[in-house]
C-alpha cells in the first residue's frame, strides 16, 4: 500500500470556501446566518463503521483481504466536547444556494449533498473555529462511502434522506469484526447483528451516542443528510484536531476508517473537488 495522506491546500479559497447564506437586517444590513449546533455526548467509548465503496477497506494490520463491499470497524475512546444548543436552522440551509449550484456544476457533486457537506463544515467553523474542517473532506468521504446517497438505488428525498435507507452488509465475522445485534433492528433491520447505514455509514451503537440532528427537526437520523454529515463532522473533528495539520487529518480519516487506501481515495477526492472548485 502507498503511504497515507491528506489532500494538497487550495492556494485560492475564492470559490472552494463556502459562503454563508446572508439576510437582511432590519435596517437594511447584512449579516451571516448563525450557526450553533447541540450538545453530544462526552467521553463514551464509540465504535464507527464505515463502508468503503469503490476502494479496499481491510485495515493496516489485517490478516486478510474482506470481500467487496466489507465494513472495517473501530473502536476508540471518543472524548468530544460540549457545544451550544442547536439555532433552529438546517445545516443545509448555511450555504449560499448561488454558491452551491456553482460548485455543484464544477465538482459533479448533487446539490442537495454538497448543500449539507458546506452546512456542516460552516456550522463546524462556529462550533470548533480550531478544527478548520474543510467541506472538501466531508464531501470527499461522503464519496468513498455512499457516492453522495446513491449507493445500492438509494436517492435523497425532498427531505433530505435516503430512499431507500442505505444500509450495509451484516457485521456477522465473515470477512469484518462480528458485532452483534445493540438496537433490536431499529435503525437496522437486523435484530440478530449490526449493520452500517445512512449516507455518511454508522453503525446503531455508534448513532445512539454521537448522532446528531443537522437539520432542526428535533430528531438524529443517521438517514438524513444534514444528520449524518454534522455527526461526521464532529468525529473527525473529535480530540482537538487541527484538520489543517497533516499529521491531524491524517489521524481523523484514519479514525474514521483505519486504512491506507481508503485515507488516500478520500484525499484524492479531496484534491479534486478543491481543484475543480477553484477551476
Amino acid at each position: 500500500m502507498t503511504a497515507r495522506r491528506r489532500p494538497a491546500r487550495s492556494s485560492s479559497r475564492s470559490r472552494s470556501r463556502p459562503r454563508p447564506r446572508r439576510r437582511s437586517t432590519g435596517s437594511g444590513g447584512l449579516v451571516a446566518t448563525a450557526v450553533v449546533a447541540s450538545v453530544v455526548a462526552v467521553g463514551i467509548v464509540v465504535s464507527l463503521v464505515v463502508l468503503a465503496t469503490g476502494v479496499g477497506s481491510t485495515g493496516p494490520d489485517a490478516d486478510a483481504a474482506p470481500p467487496p463491499g466489507a465494513t472495517d470497524p473501530i473502536v476508540e475512546s471518543n472524548q468530544i466536547d460540549a457545544v451550544p444548543v442547536p439555532a433552529n436552522r438546517s445545516v443545509s440551509a448555511l450555504p449560499d444556494p448561488d454558491w452551491v449550484a456553482e460548485i455543484a456544476g464544477r465538482t459533479g457533486i448533487p446539490i442537495r449533498s454538497l448543500a449539507a457537506y458546506a452546512g456542516a463544515a460552516l456550522r463546524l467553523a462556529e462550533e470548533q473555529p480550531d478544527c478548520r474542517l474543510e467541506w472538501t473532506t466531508l464531501a470527499a468521504i461522503g464519496r468513498v462511502e455512499t457516492v453522495h446517497a446513491t449507493i445500492f438505488d438509494s436517492a435523497l428525498d425532498d427531505d433530505g434522506r435516503s430512499s431507500p435507507p442505505i444500509v450495509g452488509i451484516a457485521l456477522d465475522g465473515d470477512g469484518v469484526l462480528a458485532i452483534a445485534d445493540t438496537d433490536h433492528g431499529a435503525l437496522d433491520g437486523d435484530a440478530q447483528w449490526d449493520r452500517a447505514v445512512g449516507p455518511m455509514q454508522f453503525i446503531p451503537s455508534t448513532w445512539a451516542i454521537v448522532g446528531a440532528d443537522g437539520n432542526a427537526d428535533g430528531v438524529a437520523d443517521a438517514q438524513q443528510i444534514d444528520d449524518a454529515v454534522l455527526t461526521a463532522g464532529r468525529y473527525l473533528c473529535a480530540h482537538e484536531r487541527d484538520l489543517s495539520s497533516s499529521a491531524d487529518w491524517i489521524a481523523a480519516v484514519h479514525a474514521y476508517n483505519p486504512n491506507t487506501e481508503y485515507n488516500n481515495a478520500v484525499a484524492d477526492f479531496a484534491d479534486r473537488y478543491a481543484t475543480a472548485a477553484n477551476g
